[in-house]
């Protein structure tokens, strides 16, 4: 049995297969997901877990180089955007319809509980060294 990190199964046989610039996104729960793009949904009910909640556990298990946002965040959810301006540096911005296509390309999506508009995230994987 794991001792530290992520628990979740799915959550960590996906990180641990991801190389550099692979993706993963944290989906609220009401953004649509891909069929052809592997769904983990911890959402139990509204609310729970929260985005950040699920958020923090993967920053804790993964090298994050970059992060995508839907600009929209920035008018919809000035609150998590703050968070998410002082926990990251490289970040880009691109419309909610861009985000839903690049979700394509994600080895899997985390659907948390969260239901605060746009709280969604790509983590692009980094390089450990």
């Amino acid at each position: 049995m794991k001792k530290n990190g992520i628990l979740n199964s799915e959550i960590s046989k996906v990180l641990s297969e991801m190389g550099h610039t692979d993706t993963i996104v944290i989906a609220d729960c009401g953004l649509p997901i891909p069929k052809e793009v592997k769904r983990i949904d911890l959402a139990l009910k509204q609310g729970t877990p929260s985005f950040l909640e699920v958020l923090e556990a993967l920053v804790a298990d993964m090298e994050i180089e970059k992060v995508t946002l839907a600009q929209e965040i920035k008018d919809f959810n000035a609150e998590l955007e703050d968070v998410l301006e002082n926990k990251f540096t490289d970040k880009d911005y691109v419309s909610h319809e861009e985000f839903k296509k690049l979700t394509q390309q994600a080895k899997a999506v985390i659907r948390s509980g969260e239901a605060a508009p746009y709280a969604n995230i790509i983590l692009h994987s980094g390089v450990i060294f």
